[in-house]
């Protein structure tokens, strides 16, 4: 398929400043093909691409092939989605993805990151590159400036070259849908966002759950309720946003996990409400181990088996979290879980 740069976007006068075959090296360049690609696409020898691209270098004063990925990336010579590597598309409105039956891509952040498009997984690059996607994704519905991506992906070390916008590019090109002329994420002068409605998140699907039972909840039915919080908790597998650095994935992970714990706390009180008590124990038991110095859920485990007849058992989880809470931090037992401790001594409830 024959390079046609003249017909990409208008170039920034610095790009005019490039002879014809030059500007048709730097907008192969900006497309990802390789010297050898570049030279059997303009029919001219691999070393006088090479020489183009050198020359390409000193009058843009670009420090590398990267460098000069993102000037033709960000001067608007080469579209994402448009190129060399791709079939001439259809003309279609640059509003947002193609779609007939919902996303056909989905994210995952409730875990280790990962994409499938329709159904297959795809390859996000290195873990910089991943953590800036995780950032798209958790703050889906709003735009993310360049910015924030550098504050929290990279923290209080910024790189020394203008690595966002070829991350973008990047993924851009990974999480392409088909022969679709749009991108799943868009820019504006404010910076980044995947395109509303074009992917799945699903962080989001589990806040509708959340949201769902609440309403089951007001409704009086407690087992849907159940149902919906069991589905939202299914969505988490694993370590949450595994191995991704920076300040974001760290805070995330911390508000993931207590989201997590706070929804697992509503359904074992709906549980217990409708009397599944051996069911509401089992996970309590199993939430517990997992967070030995959250009160509120020792204080709920002590309850629950305090209801069961097991008041013996609710003095042991007493006596272990008091140590734990002693040995770990310095601290004594919070008023609220004192307070579920003289209520089991004195056999009176709650």
């Amino acid at each position: 398929m024959p390079i046609t740069a003249t017909t990409a976007t208008t170039a920034r006068p610095a790009v005019t400043t490039l002879r014809h075959q030059e500007r048709e090296v730097l907008y192969a360049v900006g497309c990802g093909l390789r010297d050898d690609e570049i030279a059997a696409t303009l029919a001219i020898p691999e070393d006088a691409v090479a020489g183009h691209l050198a020359k390409i270098l000193a009058v843009l004063g670009l420090r590398d092939r990267a460098a000069a990925i993102v000037h033709a990336f960000d001067c608007g010579l080469v579209a994402p989605g448009h190129g060399p590597r791709r079939q001439a598309p259809s003309p279609a409105p640059r509003t947002a993805v193609r779609r007939t039956a919902g996303p056909r891509l989905q994210i995952s952040v409730l875990g280790p990151l990962q994409a499938w498009r329709d159904g297959r997984p795809v390859d996000l690059g290195h873990l910089r590159q991943q953590a800036v996607l995780a950032a798209l994704a958790l703050c889906q519905g709003r735009t993310v400036s360049q910015q924030e991506l550098l504050d929290g992906v990279w923290g209080m070390e910024p790189p020394v070259t203008k690595v966002v916008p070829v991350y973008i590019y990047r993924l851009r090109k990974a999480l392409r849908i088909g022969d679709s002329p749009n991108s799943v994420i868009e820019r504006d002068r404010c910076g980044y966002r995947l395109a509303p409605g074009a992917v799945a998140v699903d962080v989001a699907r589990m806040e509708e759950l959340v949201t769902a039972a609440g309403k089951a909840e007001r409704a009086g039915e407690l087992a849907e309720a159940v149902r919906a919080c069991s589905r939202a908790l299914d969505l988490f597998r694993g370590e949450l946003l595994a191995g991704l650095p920076g300040p974001l994935a760290e805070l995330e992970r911390l508000r993931l996990t207590e989201r997590r714990i706070a929804v697992v706390q509503r359904k074992l009180q709906w549980q217990l409400r409708l009397g599944r008590h051996a069911e509401a124990i089992a996970e309590l038991f199993a939430l517990a181990g997992e967070h030995p110095l959250n009160e509120p859920v020792a204080a709920m485990l002590m309850r629950a088996l305090h209801r069961s007849g097991r008041p013996a058992d609710a003095l042991i989880v007493f006596e272990r979290t008091r140590r734990r809470l002693a040995e770990d931090l310095g601290v004594p037992p919070s008023r609220m879980l004192r307070q579920t401790h003289h209520m089991i001594l004195t056999g009176t409830t709650q």
